[in-house]
């Protein structure tokens, strides 16, 4: 079974608009979880209905720890989001993952705190499976188009989510590349639960501007050789976004993991002790369960 796509798109540091959105228009999306980082935008990326939103917000106004992810979320579900890409600028624990190298995520450590990482609570419970957190589909068009554009990158790695702002200290980098982490970041958790409890396929593509601290002999990270990097990687997202649209097409068929479907075992909470207010503040992320059950 096909159906339209409209492909969302969350642009994280350097990633402030797309370029070739045709008929962009600008919609300020109120959530029942407060506002979204911005105005989202609308409009057709090469054929397919897109929706963008600045995750920082326009002027990068907003660090890690104070963005509403689930007004994020929201905002995107109810506009129509059906597939959600997340661009990231991130750092590297891998000496073969250089500045300018794209890594598409394929797994996740959130050493968060603080953060509203559910949808769900008191009143109406829910486990989604995180197992597989991103979508297969969505990253083997992401593969096939940064192979096209000539982008270095690697398929597969593992993001670990720190809460920032601050950068990591050298005994914490090392503690986490001993993990096994290949990057690291600040804001793809809660963001990658969020979209599964919205049963929204995902995937990340983490930029790599920087080697973090870890390495012996390397300096610190630098907030000015970050910048210069992400101008780059900047302009090679943004060719790459044009291209994904174009492979993903205007239609789409459902994913094999069942992501679209997740809450379908996820609602504990049986429809008699359900509160009402919850299960009102949940109806563009969960309506589709909520009503079924």
């Amino acid at each position: 079974m096909t159906e339209k796509r409209r492909l969302g798109v969350i642009g994280g540091s350097g990633v402030y608009s797309i370029s070739l959105l045709e008929n962009a228009k600008k919609i300020e999306v109120s959530t029942p979880w407060g506002q979204p980082s911005g105005a989202l935008t609308t409009g057709i990326l090469n054929g397919v209905e897109a929706i963008f939103l600045a995750r920082h917000g326009e002027g990068h106004v907003i660090p890690p720890g104070e963005l509403n992810y689930r007004a994020n979320i929201d905002a995107m579900k109810q506009l129509g989001a059906t597939d959600l890409i997340s661009v990231s600028a991130c750092g590297s624990f891998r000496e073969e993952l250089a500045p300018g190298v794209f890594v598409i995520v394929d797994q996740f450590i959130d050493r968060t705190s603080g953060r509203e990482g559910s949808f769900f609570g008191k009143g109406c419970v829910a486990h989604v499976s995180m197992a597989e957190p991103v979508c297969r589909a969505l990253g083997d068009a992401i593969e096939a188009s940064v192979l096209a554009l000539g982008i270095p990158h690697r398929r597969g790695g593992t993001y670990l989510c720190i809460n920032g702002p601050q950068f990591s200290s050298r005994a914490e980098s090392l503690l986490y590349k001993s993990w096994g982490a290949d990057v690291i970041g600040m804001t793809n958790m809660p963001e990658a639960k969020l979209a599964r409890e919205a049963e929204l396929p995902y995937a990340t593509v983490a930029m790599v501007t920087d080697y973090d601290c870890w390495r012996e002999g390397g300096g610190a990270v630098e907030v000015a050789h970050i910048l210069e990097v992400m101008r780059k990687n900047t302009e090679a997202a943004r060719e790459m976004l044009g291209e994904i649209s174009m492979r993903l097409g205007p239609t789409r068929t459902r994913s094999p993991l069942g992501i679209e479907t997740a809450l379908d075992a996820a609602i504990i909470t049986p429809l008699e002790a359900r509160d009402p207010k919850l299960v009102e503040k949940l109806s563009a992320v969960a309506g589709r369960a909520l009503r079924q059950s």
